[in-house]
């Protein structure tokens, strides 16, 4: 006797969430093939299978979407940092291969170069989306700062310039080096980042005891 397996029917929070990503997949896949002015909610909806409605029940616009995607990478970036202080049993050295390795990954995701240039150039022309887009930054910025802090005291080494500072520094290497291997030079992005931080680290004093 064959046996029916029955699909467990989501909930009301499960279908709605479900729902959510699709729409976020087809809206990413949108942008990075057509740019953000170029992708309609219509089409980020029947690409997902959706009705407009259906967007409009999660999302207020495109641009909810597009900041949505910028969250969510930055929030990966912090978290993989972080994982490198798992543990404080780990050498300088150790520490820094961790960053090597994490630093390999970085920028792997030609999707997310394009993106950054959709982001960037829609902040350009939208003062709303631009102060919705600076708030991500500035929480991102705040989280590189402290890692950054944490880093350098590990090292018992003094940063040489305010953890912020140095935050706002990589930022800004890492975007425009994304900006430009989507455009003009493949060259990895987080070997230079790398070269950028053990520069900053040979430059910096012995903490005082």
């Amino acid at each position: 006797m064959t046996k029916l397996i029955t699909k467990k029917r989501l909930s009301r929070e499960q279908s709605q969430a479900q729902t959510r990503e699709c729409l976020i997949q087809a809206a990413r896949q949108l942008f990075v093939q057509h740019g953000f002015g170029g992708a309609s909610i219509r089409d980020i909806a029947e690409e997902a299978g959706y009705s407009q409605g259906a967007f409009y029940s999660n999302f207020p616009d495109k641009e909810a979407i597009l900041l949505e995607l910028l969250r969510r990478h930055m929030e990966a970036e912090v978290m993989q940092l972080s994982s490198v202080f798992a543990t404080d049993v780990l050498t300088g050295d150790e520490v820094l291969a961790e960053l090597d390795a994490w630093a390999l990954t970085l920028h792997a995701d030609g999707d997310w170069a394009m993106l950054s240039i959709e982001l960037q150039l829609h902040a350009n022309r939208s003062p709303a989306f631009a102060a919705e887009y600076g708030a991500i930054w500035r929480v991102h910025r705040n989280a590189l700062s402290r890692f950054i802090e944490r880093l350098f005291e590990h090292l018992a080494l003094v940063p040489p310039a305010e953890p912020g500072q140095l935050a706002a520094g990589f930022i800004a290497l890492a975007q425009g080096l994304g900006l430009q291997r989507a455009s003009i030079h493949p060259d990895p992005t987080g070997s230079m980042i790398m070269l950028f931080l053990r520069g900053l680290i040979a430059s910096a004093q012995v903490m005082a005891k």
